[in-house]
């Protein structure tokens, strides 16, 4: 499965949010493989945040991170940082998908 979310920072936060990431905690990244994400990768453009995760159940990987203290103090870090959160609770499942290129059937 794989999921896009959209988040903004708060003007002024972008060199500090990027500074943060450069010091991923190894015990949330580790939490995050074990909860059962593959890859997730973020993309910058002005203020605006994408991410992409790929991973098994994203309602399961939410669900298995929440009670993580580390990843609770990741969630206080990054909410000084953010002007629009991801909002964990209106049921949708990220970005909704427009289009996507299918894979070439021919090819094999």
């Amino acid at each position: 499965m794989r999921i896009a979310l959209h988040t903004r920072l708060k003007p002024g936060s972008q060199e500090e949010y990027e500074a943060a990431h450069r010091e991923v905690p190894a015990e949330l990244a580790a939490a995050i493989r074990a909860a059962g994400a593959t890859d997730w990768t973020i993309w910058r453009s002005g203020l605006d945040l994408f991410h992409v995760i790929d991973c098994d159940s994203y309602d399961l990987l939410l669900a298995r991170l929440a009670d993580l203290p580390v990843n609770i103090a990741w969630q206080a870090r990054m909410g000084g940082y953010l002007d629009v959160p991801h909002d964990y609770s209106d049921g949708e499942a990220g970005l909704p998908v427009v289009w996507e290129l299918e894979p070439d059937q021919s090819a094999e």
